[in-house]
C-alpha cells in the first residue's frame, strides 16, 4: 500500500511539473508564437517552390534559402509595408471623411437618371424622396457606428511598428525553417508517431496540407481580387487608387471582398457625371468580385478540403485576438485543428494502425 501511495505522489508531482513547465514554455514564447505559426504557414506553403530553385542553384541550400528570403522580403514585407503605411498616411482623411458623414445629403438627380427608358421617372421621385427625408436621418443613426469602425480600424493599423517587427521575425524564423525544413519534417513526422502511430503521422501531412490550402486559398486569392481592382480604380481616375488598394487587400484578406471598396468607387463616378468610367468600373468590379468564387475553392483544394465559413471564422477571430498578424494565423490554426479533429472522428488512417486487419471478402 506504501508502494502504492509513493507511486502515486511520485506521478502526481510528476505531472504538475511537467505542465509547468509546458505553460511557463508557452508563457515565455507567447511574443514569438504568432510569428513562428505565420513562418511555418509560409515555409510548408512554399517548400516544393524552394526545392525547385534549389535545383536551379546547383543544389545549394544556402543560395535557395537567400533566394527565398529576399523574395519575402520583396512580396511579402515590402507590400504589407507599404500597405499599412498608406493607410496611416491617410489616417487623418479616414476620420475627416467620417465626420463628413452627418452632413452628408444629397444632390438634386442627375439629369440623365430621368432620361432612362421605363424607370426614369420612378427614378428621380425615389431619389428626391431620399434627399429630402431618409438620408439625413439613416446617416445620422449611423453615426455611432461610423466613428465606432473609424476608431478601431486606426488603433490596429496604428500599430505599425509591432506588425513590422513581428513581420521582419517571421521572415528571419522563415529563413531558420528553410534551412533546415526536412530535419524539422522529420522530427514533427516523430512527434505525431509518439502521440498516435501511423496515425500521428497521417495527422502532420493532413495539416501541412491545411496549412497549404489556406495560404492559396486566401493569400494568393486577395492578392488577385486587389491587384484587379486597383487596376480598374488606376484606370478609371479614382484618386486614391492606392490607398484603395491596400484597403482591398487587407477587406478580401478579411474575406469581406473588394466590393466594399469598388461600389463606392462606381457610385462617385457617376457622381462625377464620368457614367462612362462608372459603367466599366461596374462591370470590372463585377468580374473582379466574383472571380472568388472559383478561384479560392480550386486553390483551397489544391491543399485541403476546407470550409469556406471555417476560413472567414479563422480571419475575423485571428484578426481581433492577434491584430494584423491574425488575419494569416487564424485560418491557418483553424484549418490545423479542424482537420486534425475530423481525421481523428472519421477514423482515418486507423486501418495503417492495425496491420493484422482483413478487409471482408469480395470488397475491392
Amino acid at each position: 500500500m506504501s508502494t502504492t501511495r509513493g507511486d502515486l505522489t511520485r506521478t502526481t508531482l510528476a505531472v504538475l511539473f511537467i505542465g509547468g513547465l509546458i505553460l511557463s514554455s508557452f508563457w515565455i514564447m507567447r511574443p514569438f508564437l504568432a510569428p513562428l505559426i505565420w513562418a511555418t504557414m509560409i515555409v510548408v506553403a512554399t517548400w516544393p517552390l524552394m526545392r525547385r530553385v534549389q535545383t536551379r542553384l546547383w543544389g545549394r541550400r544556402s543560395l535557395a534559402t537567400i533566394m527565398m528570403v529576399l523574395a519575402l522580403l520583396l512580396v511579402f514585407i515590402v507590400p504589407l509595408t507599404l500597405a499599412i503605411s498608406t493607410i496611416v498616411d491617410h489616417a487623418d482623411d479616414i476620420v475627416a471623411l467620417a465626420k463628413k458623414v452627418t452632413a452628408f445629403q444629397l444632390p438634386p438627380p442627375p439629369e440623365w437618371l430621368g432620361k432612362l427608358p421605363l424607370i426614369g421617372d420612378r427614378a428621380v421621385s425615389i431619389w428626391e424622396t431620399v434627399a429630402a427625408d431618409s438620408a439625413r436621418d439613416l446617416l445620422t443613426q449611423a453615426e455611432p457606428y461610423v466613428r465606432s469602425m473609424t476608431r478601431w480600424f486606426l488603433s490596429e493599423v496604428g500599430s505599425f511598428g509591432l506588425v513590422f517587427v513581428q513581420s521582419l521575425l517571421t521572415v528571419i524564423l522563415a529563413a531558420v525553417l528553410y534551412a533546415n525544413g526536412e530535419l524539422w519534417a522529420a522530427w514533427m513526422m516523430r512527434f505525431g508517431s509518439r502521440l498516435a502511430n501511423v496515425r500521428g503521422e497521417h495527422a502532420v501531412v493532413l495539416a501541412g496540407q491545411a496549412i497549404r490550402g489556406v495560404a492559396l486559398g486566401v493569400v494568393v486569392t486577395a492578392l488577385a481580387q486587389s491587384v484587379l481592382g486597383g487596376i480598374g480604380l488606376a484606370i478609371a481616375g479614382v484618386p486614391l487608387a492606392g490607398m484603395l488598394t491596400a484597403l482591398m487587400f487587407m477587406l478580401c484578406i478579411a474575406q469581406l471582398g473588394p466590393i466594399l471598396v469598388l461600389i463606392p468607387a462606381v457610385g462617385w463616378l457617376y457622381w462625377s457625371d464620368s457614367a462612362g468610367w462608372g459603367t466599366f468600373l461596374l462591370v470590372w468590379s463585377v468580374v473582379v468580385g466574383t472571380m472568388d468564387n472559383f478561384l479560392r475553392p480550386y486553390l483551397i483544394k489544391q491543399g485541403a478540403d476546407l470550409p469556406l465559413l471555417l476560413i472567414f471564422a479563422g480571419v475575423i477571430g485571428g484578426m481581433l485576438s492577434f491584430g494584423l498578424v491574425g488575419i494569416f494565423v487564424g485560418p491557418v490554426v483553424l484549418a490545423v485543428a479542424y482537420t486534425l479533429i475530423d481525421v481523428w472522428v472519421n477514423g482515418e488512417g486507423e486501418r495503417d494502425t492495425s496491420p493484422a486487419r482483413k478487409e471482408p471478402a469480395g470488397t475491392s
